[in-house]
C-alpha cells in the first residue's frame, strides 16, 4: 500500500478539519525511529507533540500496558476502582512541584485536563473570571479554545466564546514584549476591564508550546505568584507539553522559585497512552462536590499502568538529565549553523525542549514559509519536524529523551542538509 492511496482515501473519509503535518502512513515505531507503510524508515524529532518521551514502545512501558491486559481494561474508576489509579495519584501528588498537601484526578485529554482545572478553580473561588496569555495553547474544547491565545486555527468559524476569559500578551523579548510589559498588562486589565476580586485563576504554560517554545521569565511567574497570593486567585500551570523530563526537569516549574497551585499534564504522562492528570493543592481540589469531577474513560487502567512504567523509565534512566544533555548538543549544532544562516534569529528552550527561529535574511519580519521550506526538505531526507509560532516561523524540537547517539546525529546532520536546502531554495 502506498502513502499517496492512503491519502486519497482519508481525503474521503476523514472530516477537512483534522489537520495533518505529514502524509506518511506510520506502520511500526521503536524509540525515535518510524517506518511507513510503505517501508520507509523516518528519524522522528516529533515524538507525537511530546507524547513518547520514553520511546516508542519502550519496552517497560510495553510490559505493563501488556500486564494490564490481562487483567482487565475498564471498569470505570467511578464505578468499580482500582488500585493503581490511587498509586499513580499518590506518586504524582509527591512528584508536582509545591510544598503543601496535593490531591490529583485522572482525565483522558490535555485539553479536559485544563477544563477541569478551571472547574476546580472556579468552585475554590467562587469567581468565573480566568486571565490566559496570548499565544498560549490551551485545547480544542471551547474552553481550551478561549483560553487559547491564537485564533487561526484554533477559533475560526467556531462562533462565540465562553465568557470571562481574558488575555494579556505573553512576554517575548524577540517581538519586543518584556516580563514587564505583560505585568504591566494584567494591570492595566485590573484597572480597566475586570475586577481582580472576579478572577478564578491565571493560567500559564511555563513555556509556551504551540505559541513558539517561549520559556516565561522567572519575573513573570513571581509577579503573577504574588498576585495570586494578593488577590486570592488560583494560579494554574499548564505542564501538558513541558512535563514529564522535557524541560530537564520532571516538570518546567522546578525551575521556577515559585510553585503553582494547580497543575496539569497530559502528553508524556502515559508513553502512548491517552492520559491526563490535574494535581493541585488539596483543598482546591476538594472544592467540587461527589460526581462533578470525572469521566466513563478517566484514568483508564491501560494508561495508568503505562504511566507507572513511564515514571519508572525517567527515574531509572535519569531521563532529566539526558534531556539537558540533547538539549545542549542540539543548540550547539544549531549555533553553528547559525554562523552562515542570517534567517536564524533565535535558539532556545530549557532541557530537550529547544526551537529554532527564522526570520527574513535582513531579519525584519518572521518568516513561516522559510520554515516551512525547513520542515519539508527534513521530510524529504526522513527526518521529521514540527513547526509553531504565532507567526509559523518556528521549528520546534520533540525528539524521544530516549533516542540512540547514533540515530540523534544522524537527525543532526539531516537538520543541518536541510537547512542548507532551505537556504538555496
Amino acid at each position: 500500500m502506498l502513502n499517496t492511496e492512503m491519502s486519497s482515501r482519508r481525503d474521503t473519509a476523514i472530516a477537512r478539519g483534522v489537520g495533518m503535518m505529514t502524509q506518511v502512513y506510520a506502520e511500526k515505531a521503536r524509540n525515535a525511529e518510524v517506518w511507513d507503510i510503505e517501508g520507509n524508515r523516518y528519524i522522528d524529532f516529533a515524538a507525537g507533540i511530546a507524547v513518547v518521551n520514553t520511546g516508542h514502545c519502550h519496552p517497560k512501558v510495553m510490559a505493563a500496558v501488556e500486564k494490564q491486559l490481562g487483567s482487565f481494561t475498564h471498569t470505570c474508576h467511578q464505578v468499580m476502582p482500582y488500585a493503581n489509579y490511587i498509586q499513580l495519584a499518590e506518586r504524582l501528588n509527591e512528584k508536582v512541584p509545591g510544598d503543601f498537601e496535593k490531591k490529583t484526578i485522572f482525565v483522558t485529554t490535555g485539553a479536559e485536563a485544563v477544563e477541569n482545572a478551571i472547574k476546580v478553580a472556579r468552585a475554590a473561588t467562587g469567581r468565573p473570571a480566568i486571565i490566559a496569555f496570548g499565544g498560549g495553547f490551551h485545547g480544542r474544547t471551547f474552553m481550551g479554545m478561549s483560553l487559547t491565545g491564537k485564533v487561526v486555527p484554533y477559533k475560526k468559524g467556531f462562533g462565540a466564546m465562553m465568557p470571562d476569559v481574558y488575555h494579556v500578551p505573553f512576554p517575548v523579548e524577540l517581538h519586543g514584549a518584556s516580563a514587564d510589559d505583560a505585568m504591566g498588562a494584567l494591570m492595566g486589565l485590573f484597572k480597566a476591564d475586570l475586577d481582580p476580586g472576579r478572577v478564578a485563576a491565571i493560567i500559564i504554560e511555563p513555556v509556551q508550546g504551540e505559541g513558539g517554545f517561549y520559556p516565561a521569565p522567572a519575573e513573570l511567574m513571581r509577579g503573577i505568584r504574588e498576585l495570586c497570593d494578593e488577590h486570592g486567585m488560583v494560579m494554574v500551570a499548564d505542564e501538558v507539553q513541558t512535563g514529564f523530563a522535557r524541560t530537564g526537569h520532571m516538570f518546567a516549574m522546578e525551575g521556577y522559585d515559585v510553585a503553582a497551585d494547580i497543575t496539569t499534564m497530559a502528553k508524556g504522562l502515559a508513553g502512548g497512552l491517552p492520559l491526563a492528570a490535574v494535581t493541585g493543592r488539596a483543598d482546591l481540589m476538594d472544592a467540587a462536590d461527589p460526581g462533578g469531577l470525572g469521566g466513563t474513560y478517566a484514568g483508564n487502567p491501560l494508561g495508568v499502568a503505562a504511566s507507572h512504567a513511564v515514571l519508572d523509565v525517567i527515574e531509572e534512566e535519569d531521563l532529566c538529565a539526558r534531556a539537558n544533555e540533547l538539549g545542549s548538543r542540539l543548540k550547539q549544532r544549531l549555533e553553528s549553523i547559525r554562523q552562515n544562516t542570517p534567517q536564524l534569529v533565535d535558539i532556545r528552550g530549557p532541557g530537550f525542549m529547544v526551537a529554532a527561529e527564522f526570520n527574513t535574511a535582513d531579519g525584519s519580519a518572521p518568516d513561516a514559509d522559510f520554515a516551512n521550506r525547513v520542515r519539508a526538505e527534513a521530510l524529504s531526507r526522513n527526518l521529521v519536524l514540527l513547526t509553531c509560532g504565532v507567526y509559523g516561523n518556528v521549528v520546534r524540537f520533540l525528539a524521544p529523551i530516549t533516542i540512540e547517539d547514533e540515530v540523534f546525529a544522524e537527525g543532526l546532520d539531516i537538520l543541518e542538509a536541510s537547512i542548507e536546502a532551505a537556504k538555496a531554495a
